[in-house]
């Protein structure tokens, strides 16, 4: 693994399993704030959650992608893996995404994933 990948993991319990470098945002806002510090740079990797604890979804950040779309400014991400247990939500983002003309991949049930003991 190229150590300079960029990798961003949005998911409020989950971590990569294998000790895969990234920044790891638990909250839309804390990832609202991770991806604007990507603004005009590249991210090779996006790992999304649909439910981020309580009320909170991975929507705001969803719409921070789209609104650059939309002003023909859209994020250079290399691809957007959805790893959501939540399959309509995971369905509905990779949707919205895709209509943007980002690349995006639902990972849900992905092994790279999951709940690390005493990080959850």
């Amino acid at each position: 693994m190229d150590a300079r990948r960029t990798i961003v993991l949005i998911d409020d319990l989950r971590s990569f399993v294998h000790g895969r470098c990234a920044e790891v945002a638990r909250t839309s806002a804390a990832g609202v704030y991770l991806l604007d510090r990507y603004r005009g740079r590249r991210l090779d990797e996006l790992w999304l959650d649909h439910d981020l604890g309580g009320d909170d979804t991975v929507w705001p950040v969803v719409e921070v992608l789209e609104r650059a779309a939309f002003d023909e400014r859209p994020f250079d991400v290399g691809v957007i893996n959805v790893h959501s247990a939540n399959p309509g939500g995971a369905a509905k983002i990779a949707q919205v995404l895709r209509h943007w003309g980002y690349r995006v991949r639902v990972a849900t049930g992905s092994t790279d994933v999951g709940y690390l003991d005493g990080l959850a």
